[in-house]
């Protein structure tokens, strides 16, 4: 049996912690910043993961050959990979603007209501409304109770002209809804969802506008988020 060394004399006697407080001194010991600033990130944690997963069943083949094995797992963290962004794609996508016009588009109310109607006859009502949403939105362009500005999104043209013909807000709000639902959230329109635009559309042109027209544009569209 090996004796420990007789404390000097003038020093302190070593002291031997119980578990709990050897326990205490480690966690203090670990959560200092050199410790910190040395852990894996999130990412080297998932690789790692993902490399003992397939190690681990490589393993446990026999007779399994090395370099296969290395292709394997070259091919499954492809796939794994692949799966990431197929996840995180469509919420990117869905953060980006929801421009109701192309850049270039420079039709005019009636061009759009036009295609609406081609669009109606060939059964295609999507597009339908879709366009009876840009018309509506090109002809109160045209009669300046919105002002021209590219990149405008359903959700704000609905929100200024809700508040413009608060008659009509119910169905305008719908409107700006749908064509965000349709194109954006894969929700297919029907031939209802097109007669009601239209229906929406000729009301509109027929009704006066209720409040000072360009001063809406500066209200929220956060009431006509599309539901996810």
């Amino acid at each position: 049996m090996k004796l420990l060394p007789a404390a000097a004399p003038g020093r302190d006697v070593p002291v031997l912690p119980d578990a709990d407080q050897a326990r205490e001194w480690a966690e203090q010991e670990l959560s200092r910043p050199a410790y910190q600033a040395a852990e894996p990130t999130l990412l080297d944690r998932f690789w790692q993961w993902v490399g003992n997963f397939f190690a681990e069943l490589l393993n446990g083949i026999a007779g399994f050959d090395p370099t296969i094995g290395v292709v394997l797992l070259a091919v499954g963290a492809a796939a794994v990979l692949a799966a990431a962004v197929f996840l995180v794609r469509p919420r990117l996508n869905a953060r980006r603007r929801r421009d109701v016009f192309d850049s270039a588009e420079t039709r005019v109310a009636v061009d759009h209501r036009r295609l609406a109607r081609e669009a109606a006859a060939r059964g295609e009502w999507d597009t339908a409304v879709a366009e009876r949403l840009r018309a509506v939105i090109r002809s109160a362009e045209e009669r300046v109770l919105l002002e021209p500005r590219p990149g405008r999104t359903a959700a704000e043209a609905g929100s200024s002209l809700a508040a413009t013909f608060p008659a009509a807000a119910d169905e305008i709000i719908w409107l700006a809804r749908r064509f965000d639902e349709i194109r954006y959230g894969h929700l297919p329109a029907t031939s209802s969802d097109a007669e009601r635009a239209a229906d929406l559309d000729g009301l509109l042109e027929r009704l006066s506008p209720s409040t000072s027209p360009l001063s809406n544009e500066t209200l929220s569209n956060e009431t006509l988020a599309v539901p996810r």
